[in-house]
């Protein structure tokens, strides 16, 4: 059963009533076929355009090689000094001009972790993502069905990945600008140490020239320098994808994830990037609603150690409105419950549902303040005992 309490509008917004209240989301013409836009502030969806198409996702497939990666080395299963050496059958079939983008291994050499997510994440390398999902898995067949197990528990309805890099493989591999921005924004809030680590270094330097000199490539995001705040994601470009891009870029606290695809040019790519992200961050502004760490309601709980729990805000929450507006906001609390014992402290076990007017509803995680363990066999007893006469 889902229950629903409402909670009156934040102290924030008292001033804010007498305000213009209108709030039709600002129009934007994206040169993308494809384009997707959300305020990982409030998870308020900022434009769509045919976003859960199902596409050839190029090269942004990397992120989530890069995704089951950080997973395994989070939880202490990977380390980043572990070494892999480059099988020369892989460096025979991923060198050359025909293989794409590269970070120029060689046949033979071991590669730490480390260096082969720089050449992945930086330089878009085939050859490191080939290596690295070896290292990983045995094969690359086995390292996609990592990926389709990571892509079934984010809950992605439109992927599904048949190799680490994003090489056409005749529709097998294909994901929606939808489910790229739900892997990107999942990385970003999941790992913030190795996406900080990893993501928006400028340039990467690996391999030498016939002369000996060092070989240093550029970061291809477009955003980089463009952008302030700009430190993410991923360019994606084949013949049958077009170009694409998913950025991230964060202002005053405010982080915002893009994805757009199917642009004909190197350079629409670039500039509608920039453009698009600048509408983002320029057309729409947050409002706080709770800080970090503060008491937003309770919910009630089902055979616990407690009957209710207090739901706090994992982070900074706030409600996204067209810039210049300051419209009436009413929230309220939403979850399947009683939310059954036991769940420990931090867990998501609620939401905080955001409405203004003209605008789609905002939903954000709340979580459990405390632990809640499984009732005793006297107070299951009495809790069963008191629930005939209610």
């Amino acid at each position: 059963m889902t229950i629903i309490s409402r909670l009156a509008a934040s102290s924030a917004f008292v001033a804010l009533l007498a305000l213009p209240a209108s709030a039709a989301a600002p129009p934007y013409d994206s040169e993308a076929p494809i384009a997707y836009m959300i305020d990982l502030s409030s998870n308020a969806v900022l434009f769509s355009r045919d976003a859960d198409r199902r596409i050839p996702p190029a090269s942004m497939t990397k992120m989530m090689s890069v995704y089951v990666a950080f997973d395994l080395i989070s939880r202490g299963e990977l380390s980043l000094d572990k070494k892999i050496t480059v099988r020369p059958e892989t460096w025979q079939k991923w060198h050359g001009p025909s293989a794409g983008s590269t970070m120029f291994l060689s046949p033979g050499e071991q590669v730490s972790v480390r260096n082969l997510l720089d050449g992945i994440v930086t330089l878009s390398g085939n050859d490191a993502c080939i290596v690295l999902a070896e290292g990983i898995a045995g094969t690359e067949e086995a390292f996609a069905g990592l990926m389709n197990q990571k892509a079934k528990e984010l809950g992605l309805k439109n992927s599904h990945f048949g190799n680490s890099m994003g090489w056409p493989d005749e529709g097998v591999t294909y994901s929606s600008a939808h489910d790229l921005a739900t892997i990107a924004a999942t990385t970003i809030e999941k790992f913030p140490r190795l996406y900080s680590e990893f993501y928006g270094l400028r340039e990467f330097s690996w391999g030498k020239t016939m002369g000996g000199e060092a070989i240093s490539q550029g970061n291809r995001n477009p955003l980089l320098g463009k952008v302030a705040g700009a430190d993410g994601l991923k360019t994606g470009h084949t013949e049958e994808a077009g170009y694409g891009f998913t950025g991230s870029a964060e202002q005053n606290g405010r982080r915002i994830v893009m994805v757009i695809a199917g642009l004909d040019s190197f350079g629409g790519r670039a500039k509608e990037s920039v453009r698009f992200m600048d509408w983002g961050f320029r057309a729409w502004q947050t409002k706080p609603l709770f800080d970090k760490g503060a008491v937003v309601g309770t919910a009630q709980v089902q055979m616990g150690d407690s009957a209710t729990v207090e739901l706090k805000a994992p982070r900074n929450l706030a409600v996204t409105v067209p810039s210049g507006t300051s419209p009436n906001v009413t929230m309220s609390i939403a979850y399947n419950g009683p939310v059954k014992a036991p769940f420990k402290a931090g867990d998501a076990i609620a939401q905080l549902v955001v409405r203004t007017p003209d605008m789609p509803v905002q939903t954000m995680p709340l979580v459990a303040a405390e632990t809640v363990d499984e009732a005793g066999f006297f107070r299951r007893a009495w809790v069963g005992f008191t629930s005939l006469f209610t």
